[in-house]
């Protein structure tokens, strides 16, 4: 089973699903299997979802389990201060350090959740 944080909401995907194409939005991916489940981090995308297959394009990914909790830090600081020091007429650079948070707020959370850390580290 895969479960897929989809602009509509979660939806779990079993073998055998009926073709679908959905879009992503910031999440978790969890993919079950006997026995064992592994979480992705994703920041967008789109998913294709057929019978047997499953394909995600993503603007970016990440296997929780890999995530470098100090860089996931240094990242969210750097946006933050990045977002104090933007005018408000340059929305590019305050959308791309809203993105930045966003996404390390994403990685910190999801290590947080299902990695078996310290919440003092983050």
């Amino acid at each position: 089973m895969i479960i897929l944080p989809g602009t509509s909401g979660e939806m779990g995907i079993l073998p055998n699903h009926t073709p679908l194409l959905t879009s992503l939005n910031f999440g978790i991916i969890t993919v079950k299997t006997k026995g064992n489940q592994e979480h992705f981090t994703v920041a967008g995308g789109i998913a294709e979802v057929l019978p047997n297959k499953v394909t995600i394009l993503a603007d970016a990914a990440e296997n929780v389990e890999e995530i470098d909790v100090e860089r996931a830090l240094a990242a969210k600081q750097r946006a933050e201060e990045r977002l104090k020091s933007i005018t408000a007429s340059d929305i590019d650079r305050y959308m791309r350090a809203s993105y930045a948070l966003k996404r390390s707020n994403l990685r910190l959370q999801a290590v947080q959740k299902y990695r078996k850390i310290s919440k003092t580290r983050i």
